[in-house]
C-alpha cells in the first residue's frame, strides 16, 4: 500500500507577523482619526485629528504593503503614493483651516488683522513710552 503524500504547512513568516502588526496599528490610527472626526467641537480640531491620525495610519498601512511587496520597484511606488498622500492631506487641511478661519474673522471684527507685521509688535515690547 502507498502512503499518501504529507504536506508541510509552514507557519507565517516574521515578514507576515509584522505585517499584520503594522496593520493592526494603522487600522487603531484609522479609528482614533474617525473617532476624533466624530466627537471633536469645532472644524479645526477635527482637521487636526483626522489629518495627523489617518496620516499614521496611513503610513503604517504602506509600510506593511511594503514588506509585502514582491520588488523593490513596487515597493517604491507603495512610498511615493503615501508621499503624494501625504502632501494632499496636509494642503487639503490648510486650505480648510485658513478658509474657517477666513469666515471666522469675517463674523468676528475682534479677530481682523491690524495690517501690522509680526515683528512691529515685538519691537516697542520693552521701550519706555
Amino acid at each position: 500500500m502507498r502512503s499518501l503524500p504529507t504536506i508541510a504547512l509552514a507557519g507565517p513568516t516574521m515578514v507576515d507577523v509584522l505585517s499584520w502588526l503594522l496593520l493592526a496599528a494603522a487600522a487603531v490610527f484609522f479609528s482614533a482619526g474617525t473617532i476624533g472626526l466624530l466627537r471633536l467641537p469645532d472644524t479645526l480640531c477635527r482637521i487636526h485629528a483626522l489629518t495627523k491620525a489617518d496620516n499614521l495610519g496611513l503610513g503604517l498601512a504602506a509600510a506593511a504593503l511594503m514588506l509585502q511587496a514582491e520588488s523593490w520597484f513596487a515597493a517604491a511606488q507603495i512610498a511615493l503614493i503615501w508621499l503624494l498622500a501625504l502632501a494632499a492631506s496636509a494642503t487639503s487641511g490648510y486650505l480648510i483651516a485658513s478658509r474657517c478661519l477666513d469666515e471666522a474673522e469675517s463674523s468676528d471684527p475682534r479677530l481682523e488683522h491690524s495690517g501690522a507685521s509680526a515683528g512691529d509688535h515685538d519691537a516697542g515690547a520693552g521701550s519706555p513710552r
